[in-house]
């Protein structure tokens, strides 16, 4: 266990923190202002992760394919959402889980009609290929850096939106009060499609950042929406704030914890056991800790007021 190890490994549970809240973000805002469970949302990152893939091998440019990926995902999320989950809205909690898991399996089986089902690989774009030298000895992949930057400067952009501007206070007011905000004459229907189609895109931003260095492959967003759904319930149901925060610790309590896990319980049992039991305990980590915020504030970190 060194202090670059450490450092390298903080910095990757910080890429992965922010790509779960690019994509907690949308959901908590689809759950905290439409009172809408969907678990199809992991979809869109995977297909983001699809379009980007698809457009690069169209252009041969990355920087073009995401700039073509962003509007597919938004126009992809807002046709979902008219063709199917508008008419979710009044059913109950039930239904929406079961038809939004009927669009995942339909989604991923669509996904293999039409690129297979064998992992497609995105090449890193040239210009920010190769790694940069932090300190004496440690390079970290300008790509990796690149994530990092992208998804602060989006969560700075977010905030703005949410909290300076008159679509942000809507939506605010959305999640604290729905009802009211429909009885002063706001198009709620409008706003729904509004919120669930910036969530949709992103989904999708994520899965396109992600698509040079994971496998883009059919299923990759299940996983990572159990995740979703941890940070949202840590950080409070529609509260940005608590999603930007609870993403960022769970993205170190993993990475990290998957690290140093067997490390740290060499110094109480033997190197073969800790080995054993530290690998059976880090994927565990982020639930014990979920567990463990919820026992002092059941509500999340930073719950939107009602």
């Amino acid at each position: 266990m060194t202090a670059t190890l450490l450092f390298i490994q903080a910095l990757n549970g910080l890429q992965f923190g922010l790509i779960l809240f690019l994509i907690a973000a949308g959901l908590t805002l689809v759950f905290g202002v439409m009172d809408f469970i969907n678990l199809a949302h992991g979809v869109q990152y995977m297909v983001g992760a699809y379009l980007a893939a698809a457009f690069t091998a169209w252009t041969g440019n990355f920087g073009l394919a995401l700039l073509l990926a962003l509007p597919t995902a938004l126009a992809f999320g807002l046709l979902l959402e008219v063709l199917v989950f508008r008419h979710l809205y009044d059913r109950d909690h039930l239904d929406q889980v079961l038809a939004t898991f009927g669009v995942i399996v339909f989604l991923n089986q669509a996904v293999k009609f039409v690129w297979g089902a064998a992992p497609l690989n995105v090449p890193v774009p040239e210009i920010l290929s190769g790694s940069v030298e932090i300190t004496d000895g440690l390079l970290y992949p300008v790509y990796r850096l690149a994530i990092i930057a992208a998804g602060l400067a989006v969560a700075l952009l977010l905030y703005v939106l949410v909290s300076r501007t008159r679509v942000g206070m809507l939506v605010r007011a959305g999640a604290t009060n729905p009802e009211m905000v429909s009885a002063l004459g706001v198009n709620i229907q409008r706003l729904f499609m509004v919120v669930f189609g910036f969530g949709a895109m992103l989904a999708g931003f994520a899965g396109a950042m992600v698509a040079p260095i994971l496998s883009v492959e059919p299923g990759m967003g299940d996983n990572i929406l159990i995740l979703a759904f941890v940070v949202i319930v840590i950080g409070g149901i529609g509260s940005i704030r608590g999603a930007f925060l609870a993403a960022i610790l769970i993205g170190l309590v993993d990475t990290v914890g998957r690290s140093f896990a067997p490390n740290i319980l060499r110094f109480f049992l033997d190197p073969a056991t800790a080995s054993q039991t530290g690998r059976a305990i880090a994927p565990m980590l982020i639930y014990i800790f979920m567990a463990a915020i919820l026992f002092f504030r059941p509500s999340g970190l930073f719950p939107a007021k009602r």
